[in-house]
């Protein structure tokens, strides 16, 4: 496995690659089983599997926890290769934005609510950062967990209105062996925290047996029993419970005919953790 940092050096050796199929896992480091399971898939489908890392500023609030954000690049460097990373590209900031960055991509309506909403500009951030390192990059295929949907949801609508070359491919969320989901910020849970944080995937999963079995037959009944569920969790500090459509992310009409998005937010202490299932899938 090759560590570039520098832009027009991974852009070099990447152009012996033109007529092979690259497969892109853009993360943020501090990897984990979620993004493991990218790479395995992408190895299986590529001729050469590039990981990016960097922790990208652009997409955390004034308020948020950029600097605390865990790293740890020499642990990820011998995971990304054991997975199979062909070339691991980590650059600086300041390699990514050499000057205050005056160009931001915004995606419209699939940004607006879940994290659009409680975090303001993140999705601008998100979309401005991979559309760069696509242009860097020049993926055939780039991987993606669905614990963050609405992410999944983001990328692919600003690959199909700007005609970007490449197919997204979204991958199942990954688990622990308690059910908890995949995440870097887990390391910031107190084992309280964690006991408590268990009510998401719990919750999610009674949800989506009784929507399939007709007990719930409406979003409101099943965004109720959620936050039911979750508030039985002293720790737990709702930032949202929703029920849409995926992946325009509107206001169902049916939950037996429609792909559907359950996806909750919620602080566990100051960490903020994602979950999510989708139906009809």
């Amino acid at each position: 496995m090759k560590q570039i940092s520098s832009i027009s050096q991974l852009q070099t050796e990447l152009a012996a690659y033109h007529s092979r199929t690259i497969g892109f896992v853009p993360t943020m480091g501090f990897l984990h089983a979620g993004h493991l399971s990218l790479v395995h898939q992408a190895v299986s489908e590529c001729d050469l599997v590039v990981m990016s890392i960097f922790v990208n500023p652009l997409q955390f609030g004034p308020n948020e926890d950029l600097a605390r954000y865990p790293r740890d690049i020499e642990r990820d460097r011998e995971l990304a290769e054991q997975a199979g990373v062909d070339i691991l590209f980590t650059p600086t900031v300041e390699e990514m934005y050499p000057r205050k960055i005056q160009t931001q991509v915004q995606v419209s309506g699939v940004t607006e609510k879940l994290c659009g909403a409680s975090r303001p500009g993140h999705f601008e951030g998100v979309a401005t950062v991979v559309s760069k390192l696509f242009h860097i990059v020049g993926p055939n295929r780039a991987y993606f967990g669905l614990k963050d949907a609405q992410q999944v949801a983001v990328i692919e609508q600003m690959v199909f209105d700007l005609s970007f070359p490449v197919t997204i491919v979204p991958c199942e969320i990954v688990r622990d062996t308690d059910g908890i989901a995949k995440s870097s910020r887990n390391v910031y849970l107190s084992a309280e925290e964690r006991t408590q944080a268990l009510i998401l995937s719990r919750s999610l999963k009674q949800v989506k047996e009784m929507v399939e079995q007709g007990a719930l037959t409406n979003q409101h009944d099943v965004r109720n029993f959620l936050i039911e569920q979750i508030e039985l969790q002293p720790l737990a500090k709702i930032d949202y419970v929703e029920v849409l459509s995926y992946p325009t992310l509107t206001e169902p009409r049916n939950l037996f005919t429609e792909t559907i998005l359950i996806a909750v937010a919620v602080y566990f202490g100051n960490t903020r953790l994602l979950d999510n299932v989708i139906l009809n899938k």
